[in-house]
């Protein structure tokens, strides 16, 4: 890490609030926000301009998130049960304040009658202030402010009710505590190091002693991917869907809620009315991008199933059924990796200590992007003793100005805490009415392995890409640089926002950088070239069966939100499953709707943007960075043309200045097969 001789314009975020505070803070800020709507809708309209109504709204909005996101942050994250559940409900509230502001007629009122003053007269806005006068009209046309008053006032109380649905939805995941329990002996296969994870329970009555295995993935994908009993995994994955069957009931009603809001707005379908603001535009387009990807990663999928089933029948023998189950996938997945690269996942585990890979990753990213990390070690607040806080700078900081933000990491797990890894934006980049700086601050929540005495914490190759993916997140949020909050950072287009960090994965299979991130627990040696080639030939092994599972993911979503599904959900998950992903569910129906977090976490209509976002990513890498991942050079233009503007421009405009031309759908397809790896022959035997 950097020393930087330098005062912040900004302290860090405080993080001392009771419950109490919350709920008092949250109902004051609701408060002045009605206040302060009330005085824009009650402007003349000689004196509606565009300061006076819409940057004052947008300046309102940036100050009133500043201090609204933190205190609804704390439900992910922290200890305290009383904590979060005032940090739940202070979102609850809040969800139903924004919608109610979005409901304001009177305000919508107030933004037409600045536009017509702003068009009529002489001022002339940049083109930033355009796109938001445009940005926020739309808004209101889409919160239904056309809309009748009797129709408007249905509209409000259907859109709060789909709000709570999505919240329980999310507070349902968050509080998941179950387990299963599994003796050694089921657990065979299994690495020692993450048995000996496991909480231990002592039987009576003679049976064996018991290992409770938790659904946080550092405990549950093991067994998918090292139990050598079918049995065993196949408990442990219908046990993983079901961990959430309360859910699946919520996930009906926010449906059914979304459908009645869709049809209130004159749209056809809810996806219509979710990607008229996307980069596709439509929901037909949608569906054909995956209907298309669908056609030819079966090609590919179906050549995966028939090695792994071969595998699955050299070790069972007779025992075998001739199917592929969803349990089988990772765990053979991971076997003909092993057999046909000689390539032990344990092994190259071994070369990712975590107390390497974090700072490791911290400094490509800052020699990259030309930006400097300081630890903040003293006199800071957190919301938990694991979180590191960070000072976040430009390369060589030569005054205050060139301060970014603040970034936090909390990166090992813990009960109660958010079960993967993600990135919240807590407070975005903006100017002030003085025109003064609000610097962003970026928290970066993940659940790695932690350290404890005797024992080094390392990482599977999977959870390096993960981090380095987050980690791209991090730094959209930091080094955005646009003058309203709501174009900040990762506020652009939900079909894009995942391309700069899916970009950002590829340095996880290059030879340099894997050498940088690596060191071996016991020896300190970095990683062979001859392991680390195994390692990225095993980037596009089985890809056809993992990317089927992604594409399968987002047609169940689109199935949903573009035809009126009167078919039990869990029925539909399985055999959409079985259908698009290759894979045959088992003897029952699981509760893997409830799982499917996503669906009610903001990317409803939206999950095919992952596959969207990344024929775009894989187009920027191969264009840009392909050959000299770390150039200094192509990472400035990368921050100044993708990074920098947000979503304060169309999206197409920034991938059009960082490409040089217009993007390649193709380079994604062509990217997959020509790495694809294809062994000569399939192991003999096992």
């Amino acid at each position: 890490m950097a020393t930087v001789n330098l005062t912040p314009p900004q302290e860090p975020l405080p993080w001392k609030h009771t419950p109490e505070e919350i709920r008092d803070k949250t109902n004051e800020l609701i408060r002045d926000g009605r206040k302060f709507l009330d005085t824009i809708a009650a402007l003349p309209e000689d004196k509606c301009s565009f300061d006076s109504v819409f940057r004052a709204l947008a300046l309102h909005e940036a100050e009133f998130d500043t201090i609204s996101e933190p205190l609804s942050f704390y439900q992910n994250v922290s200890p305290d049960s009383k904590l979060r559940d005032a940090s739940n409900d202070a979102e609850k509230l809040l969800r139903d304040f924004g919608i109610e502001s979005s409901m304001r007629l009177d305000v919508f009122q107030a933004l037409k009658r600045a536009e017509k003053n702003a068009r009529s007269g002489a001022t002339v806005l940049t083109p930033e202030e355009e796109r938001l006068m445009e940005k926020m009209l739309l808004d209101g046309k889409r919160a239904g402010l056309d809309l009748p008053d009797t129709e408007r006032e249905k509209l409000l109380e259907t859109k709060k009710k789909l709000s709570e649905t999505c919240l329980e939805f999310s507070k349902n995941f968050n509080e998941e505590k179950g387990t299963i329990s599994f003796s050694r002996e089921e657990l065979k296969g299994l690495p020692e190091d993450v048995i000996s994870g496991y909480a231990k329970t002592t039987s009576v009555g003679g049976q064996p002693d018991k290992y409770s295995v938790t659904f946080k993935t550092p405990d549950i994908f093991p067994i998918f991917k090292f139990a050598s009993n079918p049995l065993t995994r196949q408990l442990a994955s219908e046990a993983y869907e079901n961990r959430l069957t309360q859910n699946v009931p919520l996930l009906k009603k926010a449906i059914d809620l979304r459908w009645e809001i869709a049809k209130m707005l004159g749209y056809e379908t809810w996806a219509d009315y979710i990607v008229e603001v996307k980069m596709i535009k439509t929901s037909p387009n949608v569906v054909q991008f995956l209907d298309n990807l669908v056609k030819k990663m079966k090609v590919i999928g179906e050549k995966d199933r028939a090695t792994l089933l071969k595998l699955k029948e050299q070790e069972l023998g007779d025992k075998t059924d001739g199917k592929f189950y969803i349990w089988d996938y990772r765990y053979y997945d991971r076997m003909f990796i092993e057999k046909s690269l000689d390539l032990d996942e344990a092994k190259v585990k071994e070369y990712f200590p975590v107390d390497v890979v974090v700072p490791a990753i911290l400094k490509i990213y800052q020699d990259l992007l030309g930006v400097s990390f300081v630890e903040i070690t003293k006199d800071v607040d957190t919301w938990h003793q694991d979180v590191q806080v960070f000072q976040v700078w430009n390369k060589d900081p030569k005054s205050a100005t060139d301060f970014l933000g603040y970034t936090y990491l909390d990166l090992f797990p813990r009960e109660s805490k958010y079960g993967h890894a993600a990135v919240w934006p807590l407070i975005s980049g903006f100017n002030k009415k003085d025109g003064s700086r609000n610097y962003p601050v970026t928290a970066m929540v993940a659940n790695l392995a932690k350290p404890v005495p005797g024992k080094t914490a390392t990482m599977r190759h999977d959870d390096v890409v993960t981090f380095f993916h987050e980690m791209g997140h991090v730094f959209h949020g930091l080094l955005s640089n646009v003058a309203f909050s709501r174009f900040h950072g990762t506020s652009v287009a939900r079909d894009f926002v995942e391309a700069p960090s899916q970009m950002l994965e590829n340095w996880c299979w290059e030879p340099k950088v894997l050498k940088m991130m690596s060191k071996h627990v016991d020896t300190g040696e970095q990683l062979s070239d001859e392991l680390i080639d195994k390692l990225i030939k095993s980037r596009y092994v089985n890809a056809g069966l993992y990317f089927l599972r992604q594409l399968f993911f987002g047609k169940f979503d689109m199935e949903l939100h573009t035809k009126q599904v009167d078919k039990d959900y869990d029925q539909l998950w399985s055999e959409m499953r079985e259908s698009i992903s290759l894979v045959k569910s088992g003897r029952e129906y699981t509760a893997g709707p409830g799982t499917f977090a996503h669906i009610t976490g903001g990317y409803d209509a939206g999950y095919y943007g992952y596959m969207y976002s990344l024929v775009f990513s894989a187009d920027m890498y191969k264009t840009i960075f392909a050959g000299n991942p770390l150039s200094p050079e192509s990472g400035k233009k990368y921050r100044d043309s993708i990074l920098k503007p947000g979503g304060s421009r169309d999206e197409m405009n920034s991938l059009k200045e960082f490409l040089g031309r217009e993007p390649n759908p193709e380079a994604f397809l062509e990217s997959l097969e020509a790495n694809q790896y294809k062994p000569a022959t399939v192991p003999a035997s096992l």
